[in-house]
């Protein structure tokens, strides 16, 4: 995420978006037509459901896949883990196999990302993208150490997947219409990315929802494009849709490949607790798995 979240930025490959719901999880309260308050993220483990919504002349006839979302809230810093699986069959009957694992550990406020991005396509490796970025008031700087090491510098204001997510949903929350900042979420090894967020509404409770948890809560709609500043390509090179929660979850995600799309439903989503070690922490969260409502008889 982009999420982050699930926002799925991808490693720029056609079925990888490696990073989207890196930061998808952020919470922020529903406070009308006011500005939400600060965000508070609720540390959680939610799994999706990929199917084919929709192809544009590609060669993909179908789709499939599954997404593995875990965010742990470690005191100073959130630590995201991602895992996506897609299985896909071309107009020949040709399959393939494509698996992405990202993970992160991003400061809390907002001065290093240590991440790690890989990606198999039927079986084989691709480059490991890795390294720690750190960011400054003025700026910051990105060291890579894989695939090969080498330096790129961050313009200021850049934010990473957390607060990137905290962001769309405090604009969404206050009724903005769109908002661009840049991001950095370790995915690609080129530096930050430019993303356009167009905030798509808010929904005031109660919302309708197959998670009894989640239908008191307000929810925010929004899409994403993420764009490669380094070519100034004026296309977008991946897009991911998301509704978000006031409780940081989403329960419905939109992966846009280009050739296809694929639609995401949340399963199961299960709240973690929170390290008692922690300074100013309350009681931990709830550890019990949470399933969809059943359907009035």
């Amino acid at each position: 995420m982009a999420t982050a979240g699930c926002r799925f930025v991808p490693r720029r490959g056609r079925y990888d978006p490696a990073g989207m719901l890196a930061a998808v999880m952020i919470a922020a309260l529903w406070r009308g037509s006011a500005m939400a308050a600060p965000p508070a993220m609720l540390a959680h483990r939610a799994v999706y459901d990929l199917a084919l919504s929709a192809v544009s002349g590609g060669e993909v006839v179908t789709a499939e896949g599954k997404l593995t979302f875990v965010l742990s809230d470690m005191c100073s810093a959130w630590s995201t883990q991602q895992q996506l699986h897609l299985r896909t069959t071309g107009r020949g009957g040709a399959e393939a196999v494509s698996d992405s694992d990202y993970a992160v550990l991003e400061e809390k406020d907002g001065s290093s990302l240590i991440f790690r991005a890989d990606q198999t396509e039927n079986g084989s490796p691709a480059p490991r993208i890795a390294g720690e970025a750190r960011m400054g008031p003025a700026g910051g700087r990105v060291h890579y150490t894989a695939p090969v090491a080498h330096d790129v510098a961050l313009p200021a204001n850049t934010l990473f997947p957390v607060a990137h997510t905290a962001a769309i949903i405090q604009a969404g929350l206050a009724g903005r219409g769109q908002i661009s900042p840049n991001l950095f979420d370790g995915t690609v090894d080129s530096g930050a990315l430019g993303t356009y967020v167009l905030l798509l509404g808010r929904q005031a409770p109660p919302v309708a929802t197959s998670f009894t948890a989640l239908a008191p809560l307000a929810a925010v709609r929004a899409h994403v494009a993420y764009y490669n500043t380094a070519t100034r390509d004026m296309a977008p090179m991946f897009e991911t849709g998301m509704r978000y929660f006031a409780n940081g979850v989403a329960d419905r995600v939109e992966l846009d490949f280009g050739p296809f799309r694929m639609a995401g439903t949340l399963r199961e989503f299960r709240p973690l607790p929170v390290p008692d070690h922690c300074p100013g922490t309350g009681a931990p969260a709830g550890r019990g798995a949470v399933s969809p409502a059943r359907p009035p008889a």
